[in-house]
């Protein structure tokens, strides 16, 4: 990561484009953080980088820790909707120099990803086996 004003560039950053809130930012930068330190750092092929697909999952895990059964409600907040809206904050980090990237590392990376409501609704809704379970007590 780059030693600029991180708030300064996110500033910067949201006057060229607004399609998401500046949390979303600060939110990344620390899911990044969160992602490089749950990895084995023998996994990391390129040491300090992750891929964008274990950034996805570096995303859910600390969003669905940090923020629970409020996550979609917040990623919508910062309209954030689907995975590639992650890649489009990433690259727009990269483009300021506030993030690096391989040569590998496209905007595709994030295409795929995972449906918003599986990942950040489901967790927290009742299990329907549970619920009948519930009901015969």
């Amino acid at each position: 990561m780059s030693d600029k004003n991180f708030p300064d560039v996110i500033k910067e950053i949201h006057q060229k484009d607004k399609r998401y809130g500046k949390g979303a930012y600060f939110f990344i930068r620390e899911a990044l953080d969160h992602t490089l330190k749950s990895l084995d750092q023998k996994k990391l092929k390129n040491k300090g980088h992750v891929s964008g697909v274990e950034l996805l999952e570096g995303i859910r895990d600390y969003a669905l820790d940090r923020f629970g059964p409020m996550t979609l409600t917040l990623m919508n907040h910062w309209n954030v909707r689907k995975c590639r809206d992650f890649g489009d904050i990433v690259f727009n980090l990269v483009e300021h120099g506030i993030l690096g990237r391989t040569e590998n590392d496209t905007l595709e990376d994030f295409e795929g990803g995972y449906n918003f409501q599986e990942a950040f609704e489901k967790p927290f809704m009742p299990n329907p086996i549970d619920e009948k379970d519930n009901q015969r007590n």
